[in-house]
């Protein structure tokens, strides 16, 4: 268990929990504690879905600015690739992903915010990626991830004026899944992630890495994608025990082992 990030696992689900205060600003050692919680939800048998939260404050309000202050192009060079492999390795954790954003989610945070496959936003939730105000551009996965989310123009516009966006607006253009009171939104993250606590976790693995991968590439390359991990999951336990619950008993019934 790290200093500023933890791993808390309950009943299938892991909460990669964010906190370092006032503002759960990402430093590199929160950073490396990142990549650490993401591999260990990822090597967890026991983790079938995982919710990223920053609590009830603040989801993270950006990478820590001082300590970037100090650091010279050179410095910048050496760190660059462990600022993006932070939320890179949240990416790629091969199980359900869903962040409980209450508060800011701004520049890195915003960006960790979009590592996960869906986000659950407060009311009061603010996005944003303010980074070109510092005179910087964002630099851990927002103008790849954000544009491929909500298009390229919308994500330009926000970049460009580094303008903050509110729940409402967010939920709008397709940053936020779903809006919901502050106090809710961890409770229906959980509740989201705990349906696949019994789930054919290998089909649900699949399943990501079809999309994601699918999404790198042309639509050519995103169908052989598929069909490879399609025909990859008769070899499972989890699809003969699927297809005989479906036929002996209705759909829905089966219970997996993740085999």
């Amino acid at each position: 268990m790290g200093e500023f990030v933890r791993l808390e696992v309950a009943d299938g689900v892991g909460t990669l929990r964010l906190d370092r205060p006032k503002m759960n600003a990402i430093s590199v050692a929160v950073q490396s504690e990142l990549r650490e919680a993401a591999a260990e939800a990822t090597e967890r048998d026991d983790v079938k879905a995982v919710v990223v939260w920053g609590g009830e404050r603040v989801f993270a309000a950006g990478n820590d600015v001082k300590e970037m202050a100090e650091l010279s192009y050179a410095d910048m060079v050496k760190v660059s690739a462990s600022v993006q492999s932070a939320t890179a390795a949240v990416a790629r954790i091969p199980k359900p992903v869903v962040a409980a954003v209450n508060g800011y989610a701004l520049g890195g945070g915003c960006e960790l915010a979009l590592a996960a496959d869906l986000r659950f936003a407060a009311e009061d939730a603010v996005f944003g990626q303010p980074e070109v105000l510092l005179g910087i551009m964002p630099g851990a996965g927002g103008t790849q991830r954000l544009s491929r989310l909500v298009g390229p123009s919308t994500a330009k516009d926000l970049i460009f004026t580094g303008r903050f966006v509110k729940a409402d607006e967010a939920l709008r253009i397709g940053l936020a899944d779903r809006v919901l009171p502050a106090g809710d939104v961890y409770t229906a993250a959980v509740e989201w992630a705990g349906q696949f606590a019994n789930g054919a976790s290998l089909a649900l693995r699949a399943c990501k890495e079809a999309v994601d991968r699918g999404l790198e590439t042309d639509l050519e390359t995103g169908l052989e994608i598929e069909r490879q991990q399609f025909a990859s999951l008769f070899a499972t336990d989890d699809r003969s025990t699927g297809m005989r619950s479906f036929i002996d008993h209705g759909p829905g019934k089966a219970t997996f082992e993740g085999h």
